[in-house]
């Protein structure tokens, strides 16, 4: 390496190439449109750089020497190698190609969402793997889009992080659901809970699931100084519904996410007295596969799969 000069002109290197391909200076000039005189002194410099004639008069014009003809295939991959580093990315194919997604999510999501995420990858990419990832307060997911060990992370957030890229997918409107033939629920019409109710019914709620946020609802009611009568909390927000069904406890969480259990479990829905803001759901995603275009892809693949969920 401390042969090479200190700037190595890839333009230099393509002159190179051509001259031993085509070698007749005249036409290397005419390729490159470049005055012959030009090419002339560009030969010069590279017999100066390697010691070497590169190319001599044979009978029939110039022929390479046989230095010359072994920096052919040198110079070739030299170029190829250069123009993959500044080629334009190529559109991702998904019926061919195959990658391995990572996707973070939370499991309060509507129970078809990542379903149907993973339904729709395996049929438009099936030779592509997805590996879904839980979330909780010790998953440092900043750190882990940054690495590249995550692709995309998908929950609920007031304020998402300004740093990374999101989209948000779809706002889940707020309510309670509890058993249905609890002694409240029996004598309670959907709309008729009282915020004297809501605050002193028995609550379960979930485990804080992501770093530093404590959810929609513990953050709005701190902020109004007011406090729910929490006697549960479980990390497995998927197995709250069927703790309903073998208690009086009452969960707050978004419509989309009961929808599925209410038709299949004995529970009965009400309208929450404290005006919650919406649970608002992104998917966010770092720089460095911002531009890439299978990421793009599945970006947008999610995005598709969130409008679907709310047109049912």
């Amino acid at each position: 390496m401390s042969g090479l000069p200190d700037h190595l002109d890839i333009h230099l290197i393509r002159i190179l190439y051509l001259l031993l391909s085509e070698r007749n200076v005249s036409r290397v000039a005419l390729k490159l449109n470049q005055p012959q005189p030009s090419i002339s002194a560009s030969l010069r410099k590279l017999r100066e750089l390697t010691g070497d004639p590169l190319l001599v008069r044979g009978a029939r014009g110039m022929v390479p020497t046989q230095h010359g003809e072994s920096l052919l295939q040198p110079a070739k991959r030299i170029l190829d190698e250069t123009e993959k580093l500044f080629a334009q990315k190529t559109a991702f194919s998904p019926q061919h190609e195959a990658r391995t997604f990572h996707i973070a999510a939370p499991d309060y999501l509507d129970s078809q969402f990542l379903p149907n995420i993973v339904a729709s990858v395996r049929r438009e990419s099936p030779k592509s793997r997805v590996v879904i990832h839980g979330l909780g307060p010790e998953i440092d997911y900043l750190r882990l889009l940054s690495d590249g060990e995550l692709d995309v992370v998908i929950a609920n957030w007031e304020e998402p992080p300004q740093h990374l890229h999101m989209s948000k997918l779809f706002e889940d409107e707020i309510a309670c659901i509890m058993r249905a033939d609890c002694a409240y629920a029996l004598r309670t019409g959907p709309d008729e809970m009282t915020v004297e109710d809501y605050l002193s019914l028995p609550h379960v709620a979930p485990s804080q699931m992501l770093a530093g946020y404590f959810g929609v609802i513990e953050s709005f009611l701190a902020k109004q100084n007011l406090h729910r009568n929490v006697v549960v909390e479980s990390a497995y927000f998927g197995l709250i519904p069927y703790m309903l069904t073998r208690s009086d406890l009452v969960l707050t969480t978004g419509r989309q996410f009961m929808r599925f259990y209410e038709k299949n479990l004995p529970l009965k829905t009400f309208k929450v007295p404290i005006a919650f803001p919406a649970m608002r759901f992104y998917q966010l995603w770092h720089e460095r596969v911002h531009h890439a275009p299978e990421h793009k892809w599945l970006r947008e693949l999610i995005s598709s799969t969130a409008k679907s969920l709310l047109l049912r």
